[in-house]
């Protein structure tokens, strides 16, 4: 959000709330269409409203603590764009961490159910024998990286040992990211489109417009039947510079003199006759890959809880190792692997909600684009009005009068010199 003009928003206030473009003009010592322009971009900033008078001058009113409107807008603005570069971060860790310690937890898990029912045959096999019982485990020794944390952390080895890491599948990870995130939100360009479709059917109406023939691709606009005012243009006109007329019917009606003029003569692409959001989807994995993802979140946690059932009784701290490794995160494995199936509950729930609100927004613009294509009487007078502003300015490469692609006289000369052959063309026509 540009900062508004303070010469503007001290002419404001000091006019009592309540100005023309004239009154911003005098009062500020500016121009014309800058005081059009800075006045139509502190109304939607701030809040304002267009009024009509009785001889058809448009009048800006703004409420008296547009100040504080406009400071907490743009905090507002500014701690959105800094969480969303900090979340895109954290999500992207999130998503990795969820990946690795799925196959990392469900490898300790197992690893350590494996060596505590070895260690149970060893000691049996020991017992039989005369043996102490330890010496058969000591082969699957592993550093236990918890024992700072233990009263009697002093008993317990302390030395280090190296791991090799499984190679990275990546077709298994973006399963089972896509199963636990999605794959991201399908309207992240909806601005782009709803500005793009707008910015269109301007044109495709020759730059005038009435307010109705763009609610389709707007929101929050209130109900067609409730549309005393029609604040919900003013974005539009300040993104691209529109200027309202009032009818003599006492109506407001929009034209934009930089979208009447192009340099480009081709079609005008068709738009949809209103903005549709995309629905969000569950995921983009196979259902194999779906179910996979939920097959191994179940072993997860079963191989869990039997794990919490073996190390009952204290036998961790009698093995230590890796297995005093395992005993110290096993909490964290739990609550990993509760995670792993409740993120894609809840999301599955959170996405029919959100797809639930962005039908209701379809349908509203849709019911508009309706209303537009069913208009009354009122409404196609207001239309035909509109049509008086209408026009297209094609400027084509003969309407060039110069181009700093040749040096000035260059095309001065050039100038002339078709001046002169126009000129002998049309008397050899008399001539004959």
């Amino acid at each position: 959000m540009a900062p508004p003009n303070p010469a503007i928003m001290q002419a404001v206030e000091q006019l009592g709330y309540r100005v023309t473009v004239g009154d911003i003009a005098s009062q500020a010592g500016l121009k014309i269409d800058l005081a059009q322009q800075g006045l139509l971009a502190l109304a939607s900033d701030a809040g304002g409203h267009m009024q009509v008078s009785e001889t058809g001058e448009v009048v800006y009113l703004f409420p008296q603590d547009f100040r504080n409107v406009l400071r907490n807008k743009f905090w507002r603005l500014q701690l959105q764009q800094w969480w969303e570069k900090i979340w895109k971060i954290l999500f992207y860790l999130i998503r990795i961490s969820f990946g690795i310690v799925l196959v990392a937890s469900i490898g300790l898990i197992y690893l350590a159910i494996t060596l505590i029912l070895l260690s149970s045959v060893f000691n049996n096999d020991d017992n039989n024998s005369g043996g102490s019982g330890s010496s058969g485990f000591s082969f699957f020794y592993f550093p236990d990286l918890f024992w700072i944390f233990t009263p009697d952390y002093n008993t317990y080895e302390r030395r280090q040992s190296s791991s090799s890491h499984e190679p990275r599948k990546l077709n298994f990870l973006e399963a089972i990211f896509s199963f636990l995130f999605g794959d991201g939100n399908p309207n992240a360009e909806l601005e782009k489109r709803r500005w793009l479709q707008i910015a269109t059917q301007i044109r495709q109406h020759q730059g005038a417009i009435v307010a109705e023939q763009i609610s389709p691709y707007l929101d929050d606009i209130g109900s067609q039947s409730n549309q005393e005012y029609e604040d919900y243009v003013l974005p539009v006109l300040t993104k691209f510079n529109g200027v309202p007329e009032v009818s003599p019917d006492g109506e407001i009606v929009y034209h934009f003199p930089e979208l009447q003029t192009t340099a480009v003569s081709q079609q005008l692409s068709q738009v949809s006759a209103y903005l549709r959001e995309k629905l969000w989807r569950f995921s983009d994995a196979t259902s194999g890959q779906i179910t996979l993802a939920i097959g191994l979140g179940a072993i997860n946690i079963i191989g869990a809880l039997v794990l919490f059932v073996l190390l009952r009784g204290g036998l961790a701290i009698k093995i230590g190792g890796l297995i005093g490794f395992v005993n110290g995160i096993l909490g964290l494995l739990m609550v990993y692997g509760i995670g792993f199936l409740a993120i894609p509950l809840i999301r599955y729930f959170w996405i029919k909600w959100k797809n639930n609100q962005i039908e209701v927004r379809n349908q509203q613009r849709q019911s508009r684009a309706v209303y537009l294509n069913q208009a009354p009487s009122q409404l196609q007078h207001k239309i035909a009005y509109a049509r008086q502003f209408a026009q297209q300015n094609y400027i084509g490469t003969g309407n060039i009068a110069y181009t700093t692609e040749e040096d000035l006289i260059e095309q001065q000369i050039e100038r002339s010199d078709q001046i002169d052959a126009e000129w002998e063309k049309r008397l050899r026509q008399q001539d004959l």
